[in-house]
């Protein structure tokens, strides 16, 4: 799974297609190195899940990534 997350600023639909296109992205980028598509899944979390809760440049940047969850 892949996670999509970005920072708080933008409105919540706003961060939630951003954080969808962010996962996508990164799905697209392990689908061209082989990793079979169909076994890719994304998910999009907005600005709900910061792992920086400050307000600066150097929070914003954190906030803004994915992250991979392993399922079995």
């Amino acid at each position: 799974v892949v996670e999509g997350h970005c920072d708080e600023r933008g409105t919540i639909d706003y961060n939630l297609a951003l954080g969808e296109k962010r996962a996508a992205s990164v799905r697209d980028y392990l689908a061209s190195l082989g990793v079979e598509r169909d076994r890719i899944r994304i998910i999009t979390f907005g600005e709900e899940r910061p792992v920086d809760a400050g307000h600066t440049e150097a929070a914003w940047s954190k906030n803004r990534r994915a992250e991979f969850v392993v399922e079995r």
